[in-house]
């Protein structure tokens, strides 16, 4: 069994440049490298800081339950402000010196001048990540959009200028489900290839849950002259309250037969058995659909991810 891909101490503190160079030389350069030299599909972990010391412990459990499922990388979301961009670079770097798997930076526009973005790439440089997901983001409290004086209005503007600031990789958001504020899938497939002639080299997508989206999406970028990879990103439901969260997180109503079942079940094992299958199933089809992979939106804990994909690989090993 593989072992677990951070240290055991709850320790932080930045790494020295040897750490860090010792572990990059362990894992290809990028995601994109990833993606274009694999044989098979990848499997990738979202996880986010925590939002207090209290709350570290949860989060590397989480990540060390997960280690010995071996994903092609990790990432962190991105607290723009404060302790919490702080902690985000700090769980970023500690995964990033243990050797592990690639290590991806989130990275946001929200609330931030172009030198503050400037100094959270070189904090990230410095702990050695060179990959970074790059997203506009949403304002705290969910109001309405309002650019930094001195900031970016939106991602594609955020690639460029990462970009410009050093050899990174970029990645992006994609939506299956067309965007709130826009409604408009094909608007949203052309600002997707906008970013892409940024200097994105892969897409991660926004939560959804029926997978003939995915089909849909991919179908408008290829009619689009755009065929760069687009991972899907899946979070099993299994609780019933989760419903109108994940519907809202999705941006469009789960499935009625799929909410239906679930709403029949008799008890909340059964919920989590609906919930779980569903989720198998969706990885399969989003495979068999041409997805390089599947990103699991962790939330910091490990179960569902693992259940799910213990059965997609006891399926594949038939």
């Amino acid at each position: 069994m593989p072992q677990p891909f951070v240290q055991s101490s709850s320790d932080l503190s930045p790494q020295s440049s040897g750490d860090v160079d010792s572990a990059r030389s362990s894992v290809p350069a990028s995601v994109g490298e990833l993606l274009a030299s694999a044989t098979g599909p990848l499997f990738s972990f979202e996880f986010f800081p925590p939002r207090s010391e209290e709350d570290e412990p949860v989060l590397w459990a989480a990540v060390e339950a997960l280690a010995p499922h071996e994903p092609a990388f990790v990432s962190v979301t991105y607290g723009a402000n404060g302790s919490r961009r702080d902690r985000t670079v700090a769980a970023t770097r500690r995964i990033a010196s243990s050797g592990g798997p690639l290590t991806v930076g989130h990275l946001t526009c929200v609330d931030q001048s172009k030198a503050d973005i400037a100094s959270a790439l070189a904090e990230y440089r410095d702990a050695g990540v060179t990959n970074i997901l790059a997203i506009r983001g949403d304002m705290p409290g969910g109001g309405e959009w309002r650019r930094h004086p001195d900031g970016l209005a939106n991602a594609t503007e955020l690639v460029r200028f990462v970009k410009e600031q050093g050899d990174f990789c970029v990645g992006v958001a994609a939506f299956p489900n067309p965007h709130e504020t826009s409604n408009d899938a094909d608007l949203d497939a052309r600002i997707l290839c906008d970013k892409v002639e940024a200097g994105a080299e892969f897409a991660i997508t926004q939560l959804f849950y029926d997978a003939e989206r995915y089909g849909e999406l991919l179908e408008r970028m290829r009619g689009r002259g755009c065929t760069v990879p687009i991972i899907p990103g899946l979070m099993p439901l299994t609780v019933i309250t989760q419903i109108e969260r994940f519907a809202e997180l999705s941006g469009r109503p789960l499935p009625d037969d799929f909410v239906a079942r679930l709403r029949a079940a008799g008890s909340k094992e059964e919920v989590r058995e609906i919930g779980l299958a569903h989720a198998v199933t969706m990885c399969r089809d989003l495979l068999a659909a041409g997805a390089p992979g599947i990103q699991f939106f962790t939330q910091n804990r490990s179960k569902a991810t693992r259940e799910v994909l213990t059965a997609l690989r006891a399926t594949h090993a038939r």
